[in-house]
This record gives structure tokens, sequence and C-alpha cells, in this order.
């Protein structure tokens, strides 16, 4: 199944997942087929990062954040993002991506996605930086005004160290790519 097969199937079976609630993991399984892979026989680079956005897209319509959006004009938008990968994905193998939102601060989210092979060992992870933006008013959101409007009444935890390094050197790259 292609990139919108994948993506025509998660978003007809989030309902089935229940809810989201921060703080949780969201898991979706996955084959590595021959669509995904480069010369290597393994999941391509690429592939990851749309794997990612499914898992992404998952939690946005189970927390509710997809029909918020599209009411009030808003976006959800990935600023970027850092991979690190330790194991392969080779051709047929089965995997999960478990994704989950970590934390936030001012109007940036951090997200996590984990790709983790049938035997339980993670093959890579992902982690991102991202937020919503009003297009009205031009401008990103509030994080807790999003989780506000979501009904939630979720606080995030305190970001950890390594999550900290993540958001200064993606602040930094940010303002190298503005002033390129």
């Amino acid at each position: 199944m292609y990139v919108w097969g994948r993506m025509a199937r998660t978003m007809a079976t989030a309902s089935s997942r229940g809810p989201y609630r921060v703080g949780d993991e969201n898991r979706l399984a996955f084959r590595c087929l021959p669509t995904d892979i480069d010369f290597n026989l393994h999941l391509n680079n690429a592939r990851y990062m749309m794997l990612a956005d499914l898992g992404r897209i998952d939690i946005f319509l189970r927390i509710g954040l997809i029909a918020l959006a599209r009411r009030n004009g808003w976006a959800p938008m990935i600023g970027g993002l850092q991979v690190a990968y330790v194991r392969e994905i080779r051709l047929w193998r089965r995997f999960e991506v478990v994704s989950s939102i970590e934390t936030w601060e001012g109007t940036s989210v951090i997200g996590r996605h984990r790709f983790v092979l049938d035997g339980g060992e993670t093959a890579a992870l992902i982690l991102t930086a991202g937020g919503v933006y009003d297009r009205g008013r031009r401008h990103f959101l509030d994080i807790d005004e999003v989780v506000a409007a979501l009904g939630h009444a979720a606080t995030p935890r305190p970001s950890t160290e390594s999550e900290r390094a993540f958001m200064l050197s993606h602040r930094n790259f940010r303002e190298q790519a503005k002033a390129a």
C-alpha cells in the first residue's frame, strides 16, 4: 500500500483506536513494502518521515485537532525534525510507528516517533518540533491555547535535557535558514 493508501487506512480506522490523550503512545502497524525501499533493500529515509506524518495525523484526528483546525482556519505544521537510525527495516519486515506528544512550551510542541521492529528493538527515533499556525491572524498559537480549545486540561511536563538540546539546536538552525 503506497502513501495515499496508508493515509486512507489510517484516517478510516482512527476512531477504532479511541481518543488520544496527551502522554499516551499512539501505535500504527506497518510492513516494509517494495515501494518503501532503496537500493539497500531497506526502508528509505524519506519513508520514515512519511510514516511519522501518519503517526501525527492519527494523533491529530483522535485528539480532535483536525476538526478544530478546519473550523478555526488553523494549520498544524512541522518546523523541523531530528532522526537517529540505529537498525534497518528490511523489505517485508513488520514494524510499528509509536508516536506521542511529549511536551510543549509557548508555541512549540515536541513530538516523538519511535520505529519499533517486530522483536521490540528500536530501528529509528524521530523528534519533531511543530506548532499550530492561525492563518487568519498570521501567527503561531500558544499550545496551551490549543489544548484549552480542544477541551483538555493537560499541562506540559518539564522538558528533558535531550529535548532542550534538540529545541536549542532547532532554533539555531532555523535562524541560519532564515538568514541564508
